[in-house]
């Protein structure tokens, strides 16, 4: 009895293991099949590389900003391969870059006027009132979308909460004394902040400028001393001092023409409540 079932267990051994090579042979041709697949597969369904689109793309910076307008560096450099955006579509980029992208798609660098970012506040604690203590979330954003505008009285001035320095990629912008504040030689225009800031208090202006109106309350002249002892109140005696008619007054609200702006300081010397500031 002993011996007959032995036998039956040797026999039923040598089943299995031929089972198991047997299945694991028919795995082995199933996934060498799957294999061969998919590599005739992707050599049938595979992309040519763009030799100009590689090399611009090597160029770039990589910093994935979207100031270009983009969806990060890979996006652009296959605009300006395919002709769509010109060789110095990125902001980021140095005018060297931009001329040796030039040459990489046999064209040209159209000069452009270098730009930075501008925060139209100088709305600081020691001149903003404050209304109320604010117990929030600390994100531009999520206080707008509760209203108001965070602690401070003005509700055109900047909240301080730092969503702008928070998508800056070149740490050109800082809370300073409860505004943001642009760092003119790190700023690259890329206007990430300009687009995060909820009450678009940012602007791009040309690098070059110097005189500037840091406001943007459109309220009238009364409403804007009960918030703040800095805010424009639309006098228009820097409209009336300009020789070139490059400042007027509108909705309650100075603003500078750059184009016709020659920094000749006359709007600064009779703003009364000196929100028109030059800088060196």
């Amino acid at each position: 009895m002993l011996t007959v079932n032995i036998l039956a267990a040797i026999e039923w051994a040598a089943i299995s293991y031929t089972d198991i090579a047997v299945a694991t042979g028919v795995v082995s041709a199933v996934g060498l099949l799957i294999g061969l697949f998919l590599g005739l597969a992707s050599r049938k369904l595979e992309v040519p590389i763009d030799e100009k689109e590689a090399m611009v793309r090597e160029l770039l910076p990589g910093a994935n900003c979207g100031g270009c307008g983009y969806a990060g560096c890979d996006a652009c450099a296959k605009a300006i391969a395919l002709g769509e955006a010109p060789a110095n579509v990125c902001p980021v980029a140095s005018h060297d870059i931009h001329v040796e992208i030039a040459k990489v798609i046999g064209g040209s660098v159209v000069e452009t006027e270098k730009q930075v970012a501008f925060v139209k506040c100088a709305g600081t604690c020691d001149k903003s009132k404050i209304n109320a203590t604010y117990y929030g979330p600390k994100d531009c954003k999520l206080a707008a979308g509760i209203g108001g505008n965070g602690s401070k009285g003005c509700g055109y001035g900047c909240m301080g909460f730092g969503s702008c320095v928070k998508v800056c990629a070149f740490d050109a912008i800082h809370i300073v004394d409860g505004v943001a504040f642009v760092d003119k030689e790190k700023c690259t225009a890329c206007g990430m902040c300009v687009a995060e800031c909820p009450i678009n208090i940012i602007e791009l202006v040309p690098q070059k400028a110097r005189t500037y109106v840091a406001c943007s309350s459109n309220d009238k002249g009364k409403d804007v001393k009960t918030v703040c002892s800095i805010g424009c109140i639309g006098c228009k005696l820097c409209e009336k001092a300009c020789e070139y008619d490059a400042i007027h007054v509108n909705d309650n609200l100075a603003k500078i023409d750059y184009d016709k702006c020659t920094n000749c300081g006359a709007c600064v010397k009779v703003c009364p409540v000196k929100v028109i500031q030059q800088t060196a």
